[in-house]
């Protein structure tokens, strides 16, 4: 039986085989390489504080998760591989309440940035949902 996400260190399993794959992936490992660059560990820091916080409720993330993704060339599809990817990943390590807080709080975010993202593209003229 697999055990649910409840440490600091369990979440740093998750976001680095997350990244791992994400690394490894045709659809997004690009976008990602692009972006991130050299500065993987920095990301993977930010990611463990994000993650951290909202799963396990010890603030230790602070910032806004949406801008850095906003000049992105991303869509539906690749939220949707990215949600798919980091459900597998949670799938594949935990069960439990927070793994399942987890894959929820995923697809919350996905659909948040999705529409930003919508109104952004259609508003290009407006200020930005921040």
């Amino acid at each position: 039986m697999k055990q649910d996400i409840q440490t600091i260190d369990d979440i740093k399993a998750l976001v680095d085989q997350f990244y791992s794959t994400i690394q490894q992936d045709e659809l997004l490992g690009p976008i990602f390489q692009e972006r991130i660059q050299d500065n993987w560990i920095k990301h993977l820091e930010k990611m463990y504080t994000f993650w951290q916080t909202v799963l396990l409720n010890e603030h230790s993330y602070f910032g806004s998760p949406f801008p850095p993704h906003m000049n992105l060339p991303i869509g539906e599809r690749h939220f949707s591989h990215w949600l798919h990817l980091f459900e597998t990943t949670v799938d594949r390590l935990y069960e439990g309440e927070k793994a399942e807080e987890a894959k929820w709080r995923a697809q919350k975010m996905a659909e948040m940035f999705q529409f930003k993202l919508e109104y952004i593209n259609a508003n290009s003229n407006k200020k930005p949902l921040i």
